[in-house]
């Protein structure tokens, strides 16, 4: 009974082994993975200007960072008292990049050929203003300054 009592227990404890076996997994696939659950079109903090810089909830980041940026441009067009000679109202995109370094820089601005004559300074007013701006910060993702780009539509509207 002795003898049962111990293979008994050796089997049990032989087969018992296999359940505290781990299963090794590879860096590459743990790396892989992490790649994979990456969302690459956003960021964990946006860029951001000296008044903005303590805001902590991402959508207000981004609003406060859009909209300095939004009333920079209207008060440079405000203050230059540009006179047209009918009614506007249209929509200038402007494409722009803040670099890793925080810098702000002008891609693209896309406006109708009929406001481009009408208000032939408008372009580099736009590009001016641009120019002064400069954020604080750049945007990061998962603690590393990352390049970002937004489209901006600023809408020209005569009174």
């Amino acid at each position: 009974m002795k003898y049962l009592i111990i293979v008994l227990l050796f089997s049990i404890a032989a087969s018992s082994c296999q359940y505290f076996e781990t299963e090794k997994v590879s860096s590459e696939k743990i790396y892989k993975e992490e790649i994979e659950a990456i969302d690459w079109k956003e960021v964990d903090r946006y860029p951001s200007f000296i008044h903005c810089d303590s805001i902590a909830e991402k959508p207000e980041q981004k609003q406060c960072f859009i909209n300095t940026i939004n009333s920079r441009l209207y008060q440079s067009i405000s203050d230059k008292n540009i006179i047209a000679v009918h009614e506007v109202y249209d929509t200038v995109l402007v494409d722009f990049a803040v670099s890793n370094k925080g810098n702000l820089s002008i891609l693209q601005i896309e406006m109708d050929s009929v406001l481009k004559k009408d208000f032939p300074n408008l372009e580099d007013l736009l590009l001016k203003t641009i120019d002064s701006l400069q954020p604080i910060a750049p945007a990061y993702k998962r603690g590393i300054p990352v390049k970002t780009q937004f489209t901006l539509p600023v809408i020209i509207q005569t009174n």
